[in-house]
Order: structure tokens, then C-alpha cells, then sequence
């Protein structure tokens, strides 16, 4: 019996993934690889809707796809590969885009609050059509599940939705895919900003804790996590967000329960615990570290090891744009 079809990717924005990204997606994956056929992509396409040094992003991609191996996404396993390597991505979703209305793309939640902060003028329309992108890159693969954070659940109902829309009107040529959400860990929050989610774009680097890291430093950081004047370790959104946020990372982190973390630094104070996760994060993020650097440090076998996988994610990919294509009616080329 074969398996399921898996897809989900992260873009390279920044050059090192952070906790949230750990926690929220790389460790879900590593588990759900073994349960799925599993595609897992750099998608440097959407990357391209915020502006970018050429460079830089060629290097943030291989610093992207390194710390997906390092964090135990497994080539051999998984497909893990790049966006652009497989130019079904941006084929698929130009055919999309012209069953897209326009309301629905302009309801999209964070081109509304993007477009909203920063002026219509401001705002590309790569931006304005990312949702479409990404139902191409999940409906390629002929996807079951999507594994997503809770602010990207409105782009899998708008996949489902072309989807659907598509397999009415031509035939039925694609999957429609569930998202998944990990809800206990969905979000993590920043460290100096714990009403705010952790993020690559972060205005301060005081509150993320990164990847890749130097230990010394995310020890630092969490040190100087914001807590409150309680200074009992117990779970409370509401009124202890920070001190809360800082027992979700370490639960994450140890497959421990919150309650069982808040009984052990119970009457210990808020010192001993930041020093507790301090060295949980040391533990997990050090050999993560460890191997991506050793990835980063030969480019060229990363780079084969990308190729490899595109080729593999082509072949699927291609059947169903050609698939596709048959489909709208466009003339084979002979």
C-alpha cells in the first residue's frame, strides 16, 4: 500500500531558521517523514516577494536546506529540494491564477495586513498572488496533508478551493489536501515580546533564538527572557505570556508535560529555570548547529544533493502540469 503524499516548505529569509521554526515544523517533519511520502521545499520563489541581495539569497537557501538535514529531514528519505529547481511551480500557478478570483486572492488575511502597513504602492503583486503559488507548490504533488502553522490554514482552504474549482470545470486532475496544525506548539513567541510572534523578521535580535547560534548566546538570550514580578514558573497565557512561552519551548524541546516542568522548578524561581532551558536549547540546537555548518562547509556536495531531489520532485511535478495543461486545452508542443 503506498503512502500518503506530504507536502510543506519554509523561505530562505533569513540565515538561520529560529526555535518557532524548529519547534512549529522541522521536528514535525522529521516525524512525519517516516509515516509519508514526504516533499519538503525551500520555496526561494516566495522569497522573492520581499527584496533580496542576489547573493545572499543564493546563500540563504543552501543555509535553509542544510539546516532542514541537520535538523533530520533525510534526502534519502524525503524529497527535499528547492523551488525554482522545478519550474512546474511558477507553470501551475499562472494556470491558477486565471481561476482565482479576484476577492478571494484580496481577502487573503496577510497580503490585507501587509498591503494595510505599508501602502498599496508598496505592495507587489508577487505578494498579492503568494496564496496562488502555494496551492501550486501543494497541488503538484497530488498532496494529502499539509503541515502548516495556524496563520497559513486560509492558503490550504483557498488550495482546496482551485482544487476543486479546477476538478469541476476540466476534469478531475488534483488532490484536494487536509492542513494539519500542530496546535500545542503553534506559535512561539518572542523572547522580549511574548505577546508577539517569534519571527525570521524580528525588529530586534535580542528575542529570537536562532539555529545556528553560537550556544553561549542562546544562553544569553534566555537569561534575559522577559518573565514578570510573579516569579512562580506556572502556565498562563494571559497574565504570564512570557514565563509561559519560555515552558512551551521547553516542552517542545523535551517531550515533557507542562505541568511536570512546573512541578520541578516549583518555589525555584524564575534564575534556575531560564538556566534549565537554557541548557534543554544548548542540548538540542548544538549538534543541529554542528551539522549544518559541516553541511555549508562543502557547497558543492549540498548543491548535488539538492539536484538529486529536484529531479526526483520533476518527475511528479511534470506528470501533472502535463496532465493539467491537457486539461485547459493548450497544444502540446511535438
Amino acid at each position: 500500500m503506498s503512502k500518503s503524499r506530504l507536502y510543506s516548505g519554509m523561505q530562505p529569509s533569513a540565515d538561520s531558521l529560529q526555535v518557532g521554526n524548529y519547534i512549529g515544523a522541522l521536528l514535525q517533519w522529521r516525524d512525519l517523514q517516516d509515516a509519508y511520502d514526504a516533499f519538503f521545499s525551500v520555496v526561494d520563489l516566495h522569497a522573492l516577494t520581499q527584496p533580496n541581495d542576489p547573493a545572499e539569497l543564493r546563500e540563504k537557501t543552501r543555509r535553509t536546506a542544510a539546516q532542514y538535514i541537520a535538523a533530520g529531514i533525510e534526502p534519502s528519505k524525503s524529497t527535499l529540494y528547492v523551488q525554482s529547481h522545478v519550474r512546474a511551480h511558477a507553470e501551475l500557478a499562472w494556470i491558477l491564477s486565471t481561476i482565482t478570483g479576484f476577492g478571494e486572492a484580496s481577502r487573503m488575511t496577510q497580503f490585507k495586513d501587509k498591503s494595510a502597513r505599508y501602502g498599496t504602492d508598496a505592495t507587489n503583486v508577487g505578494l498579492f498572488t503568494y496564496p496562488v503559488l502555494m496551492a501550486a507548490d501543494i497541488l503538484l504533488y497530488q498532496t494529502d496533508i499539509v503541515p502548516v502553522g495556524d496563520d497559513q490554514k486560509q492558503h490550504v482552504e483557498l488550495t482546496r478551493d482551485l482544487a476543486e474549482r479546477f476538478n469541476s470545470r476540466y476534469g478531475t486532475a488534483f488532490t484536494v489536501p487536509m492542513a494539519t496544525i500542530q496546535q500545542d506548539t503553534a506559535r512561539i513567541y518572542d523572547l522580549q515580546n511574548p505577546t508577539a510572534k517569534m519571527s525570521k523578521s524580528a525588529e530586534s535580535d535580542a528575542g529570537v533564538l536562532w539555529l545556528l547560534d553560537d550556544p553561549a548566546v542562546s544562553a544569553k538570550k534566555i537569561m534575559r527572557a522577559v518573565t514578570d514580578n510573579d516569579g512562580s514558573v506556572r502556565y498562563d497565557r494571559e497574565s504570564k505570556p512570557g514565563v509561559s512561552n519560555l515552558l512551551t519551548i521547553y516542552a517542545a524541546l523535551t517531550g515533557r508535560q507542562v505541568p511536570s516542568i512546573e512541578d520541578e522548578y516549583a518555589g525555584r524561581g524564575y534564575g534556575d529555570f531560564k538556566k534549565g532551558l537554557a541548557e534543554v536549547v544548548v542540548a538540542e540546537f548544538g549538534p543541529v548547529r554542528e551539522r549544518a555548518l559541516e553541511l555549508l562547509a562543502d557547497p558543492a556536495e549540498l548543491d548535488r544533493v539538492l539536484a538529486s531531489n529536484a529531479d526526483r520532485a520533476a518527475e511528479v511535478a511534470d506528470a501533472t502540469l502535463a496532465d493539467v495543461y491537457d486539461k485547459v486545452g493548450l497544444l502540446r508542443r511535438r
